[in-house]
């Protein structure tokens, strides 16, 4: 298993043990993706931190700012229709990608709340970071 899968791991470890609780991220609310693999089918679960306004909850495809766009990001373009796991419970959901003005208004907040999603911005450059509103189905 690879550094980055570990690391997931121990997140979600940590998410499911303590009512969706990660120390390493404060007080950040959190939500476990388990998307299909676009190449593989195969599951795949992936902890991020989210996003709450008066319009949804968001998760941002930020790679902590790589040049690239995370592999979760090409398997919604092929599954959008996901399961979602939150502390209160797991649900059925459809992640929409925000236009690119409105994803980056978003981003922009989430950077005020999250001062490391600034350094995403930056870091991500010239690429712009996509930003997914969680909506029922």
């Amino acid at each position: 298993m690879n550094e980055r899968l570990d690391f997931n791991a121990q997140i979600i470890d940590e998410f499911r043990s303590n009512g969706g609780k990660v120390a390493a991220f404060g007080d950040a609310p959190l939500v476990i993706l388990a998307t299909i693999g676009a190449k593989t089918g195969q599951l795949r679960e992936i902890p991020l931190a989210t996003m709450t306004d008066d319009e949804g909850t968001y998760v941002f495809a930020s790679k902590a700012g790589a040049p690239s766009n995370p592999d979760w990001y090409h398997n919604l373009m092929t599954n959008p229709v996901i399961d979602v796991e939150e502390p209160e419970g797991t649900r059925r959901a459809r992640l929409v990608e925000l236009p690119v003005d409105e994803g980056q208004q978003k981003l922009r907040a989430q950077a005020e709340l999250m001062p490391q999603f600034g350094d995403y911005i930056t870091n991500a450059a010239p690429r712009l970071i996509p930003v997914f509103r969680i909506d029922g189905v």
